[in-house]
């Protein structure tokens, strides 16, 4: 079984690829954000057939990276990953109300998001929050709750991955295909980080 060990380019990010990509035949194979984190995995293509991919380490998947590429079989591999959504909740207005302000509406809000078990991540005054329900259930409840001043939007997936850290992506996107494996760990890190005192 031929192991793909480097990325020799991106479709998406060189209009050369784009061109020399015209006349084959693309095979894409889709990864979750959780595989894209490693630089070892076992990928499969829609018919099930599996394509082992071992990369430098550290090196990490970008959608639209080829593994692949025969201008005589006329056919690509491409690596294509799906993210999904993140809202963003934007709270830097709260910097010029007094600290009293500022804590309560942070606590208002960590209150709302943890009620409905969303992980989140904190970054400067930014706070993002996968989509792990429907989008205008999302909506909804943050309406519900109507936080003063506070934003919030839903931004591509993509355009954030490169605001984060590793870890703080695999805390964004890495959970609904992760948990699955073990609900009961899964579940129990996310209280942790919750309700610390909670007893």
């Amino acid at each position: 079984m031929k192991i793909y060990t480097e990325i020799i380019g991106n479709m998406l990010q060189s209009p050369e690829w784009g061109e020399k990509l015209k006349d084959v035949e693309i095979e894409n194979i889709y990864l979750d954000q959780w595989t894209a984190q490693k630089s070892r995995f076992l990928a499969k293509n829609e018919k099930g057939e599996e394509y082992p991919i071992a990369l430098k380490r550290h090196s990490q998947v970008i959608d639209g990276d080829i593994i692949y590429y025969s201008p005589e079989e006329k056919k690509a591999i491409v690596l294509r990953i799906e993210l999904s959504p993140v809202l963003v909740i934007d709270m830097s207005a709260l910097q010029t109300k007094d600290a009293e302000t500022m804590i309560r509406i942070s606590v208002e809000l960590g209150h709302a998001i943890g009620n409905q078990h969303w992980p989140a991540v904190v970054k400067g005054t930014k706070v993002y929050v996968p989509l792990t329900v429907d989008k205008k259930v999302m909506l909804s409840v943050m309406e519900t709750h109507h936080i003063e001043g506070i934003t919030y939007e839903f931004q591509k997936g993509m355009e954030i991955i490169p605001y984060l850290a590793p870890h703080e992506i695999r805390r964004l996107f890495g959970g609904a295909g992760q948990e699955s494996h073990s609900h009961e760990d899964g579940h129990n890190a996310v209280h942790e980080h919750t309700h610390p005192h909670h007893h």
